[in-house]
């Protein structure tokens, strides 16, 4: 017979890594209840249309893209923005704004499998749509905050940057979107030669190149240099205030930028203003990243509709919490290995395992017929905390043994006060 494995950038989450998961999506409910968020579940499947329709060429080519039986090209969602805003364009379109949404689950990229990269992933996506208000683009960033503390990481480090500092300097050039979306592309991989290839203007070209030289250690000072950099440039301008009052906010709102880079770009065709990613110094991969995106509800057929959003990587996440050995915090919950001492007390062992069991504790019965000895050393080595031994002698009293696996000492507890003592 064959032994089979998962497919190549796909993976098994077996108890430990699966726990940890867990535990980081918690987490993330959590930030999406405290910060006003409502939970919406959309197919994993979706029309190749809408995923490719602002994805990005990056994106578009990493695709897991096939033909359904009704011959439809359809592909497994590479992110959730897409079919948010077609949430909001269709079933939330006369919902009150601003219409603040979350998600969570897998997400599928055919990129080259290596530490923190997966073709089968997982994300916590937050959405912010109604207000083009420099406080939107704040909340983003200051809800990442709070969720990179919750999870217990250190030192990690935002970047952020304006798509329409770029975008307005190539607009007034004249050059087309597509010319925009593929110089954008070759930045998003810091290949600034190949993407200034593509530029005619050699005024245009001056600006680009003079921004590599803008960033300073102090984040106020580089958007103020790139502000004034892109003078002549009416929307670049425009940009560059916007993105130093965003900076105001989220520094007024408890959270420390650590960057400011004036040729930052992200790989996705939609934004349109702020941009962000946070790190940690341990990992050279983003944790999560986010921007503005004004247009995509529209393209989509909804009213024009201003929106901003951000996509945290929970496997990177949970990668980074490893790297940073930041144990998951979670309620210490008391496991119980319940053990009736002869085939006689198996009814009773169960009545016992229910009873536990509804006042919340996890209670495991002993399914295998094995001796107490090899009972209770499987429970030892599985790190059980205590064993609850049914016997008849105790059963007469109403009582059980409890046997705490950790100090190896045990006493006689009557059922009625066993959850309580256990729990204490």
């Amino acid at each position: 017979m064959p032994t089979f494995q998962p497919v190549r950038g796909m993976r098994d989450l077996l108890a430990e890594d699966a726990e940890a998961m867990t535990f980081v999506m918690g987490k993330a409910r959590e930030t999406a209840q405290l910060y006003g968020y409502s939970e919406v579940i959309t197919p994993v499947i979706e029309p190749y249309e809408l995923l490719s329709a602002k994805s990005g060429e990056e994106i578009r080519s990493r695709m897991f893209t096939f033909k359904d039986l009704g011959n439809r090209t359809v592909a497994l969602r590479p992110e959730f923005t897409s079919s948010i805003a077609r949430l909001a364009s269709t079933s939330l379109k006369n919902e009150p704004k601003p219409l603040r949404t979350f998600s969570v689950g897998s997400v599928y990229r055919y990129d080259e499998p290596q530490r923190g990269r997966y073709r089968e992933f997982y994300q916590a996506d937050f959405e912010l749509m109604g207000t083009s208000n420099p406080e939107a683009d704040a909340e983003m960033i200051l809800l990442t905050d709070r969720l990179m503390k919750t999870v217990g990481l250190r030192n990690y480090a935002f970047k952020l940057g304006h798509i329409g500092v770029i975008r307005g300097i190539l607009s007034q050039e004249n050059v087309e979107e597509k010319t925009q979306n593929a110089i954008l592309q070759r930045m998003d991989k810091k290949e600034f030669d190949e993407a200034f290839k593509l530029v005619k203007s050699e005024e245009c070209l001056s600006t680009l190149r003079g921004s590599l030289e803008l960033k300073s250690d102090d984040v106020f000072e580089t958007a103020e240099k790139i502000k004034s950099h892109v003078e002549g440039y009416c929307k670049a301008v425009d940009s560059a205030e916007e993105l130093k009052n965003i900076l105001k906010l989220v520094t007024e709102g408890g959270c420390q930028v650590q960057s400011v880079e004036p040729v930052f770009a992200r790989g996705l065709e939609y934004y349109t203003g702020l941009i962000f990613e946070v790190y940690i110094p341990e990992l050279g991969i983003a944790l999560g990243g986010g921007g503005r995106y004004d247009k995509l509800i529209e393209l989509f057929g909804g009213e024009p509709t201003p929106a901003t959003g951000v996509a945290h990587g929970l496997d990177r996440i949970v990668l980074a919490m490893q790297m940073q050995k930041c144990a998951p915090m979670m309620e210490c919950a008391r496991k119980v290995f319940v053990v009736p001492v002869n085939e006689s007390m198996k009814g009773e062992a169960l009545r016992i395992s229910q009873i536990l069991r509804e006042e919340g504790i996890s209670a495991e019965l002993e399914v295998m017929g094995r001796k107490m000895n090899k009972a209770l050393e499987n429970a030892d080595r599985r790190k059980l905390d205590y064993a609850v031994i049914v016997g008849e002698r105790e059963l007469k009293q109403g009582a059980v043994v409890v046997r705490d696996l950790a100090k190896r000492d045990q006493t006689v507890v009557e059922i009625a006060k066993l959850a309580k003592i256990i729990k204490a």
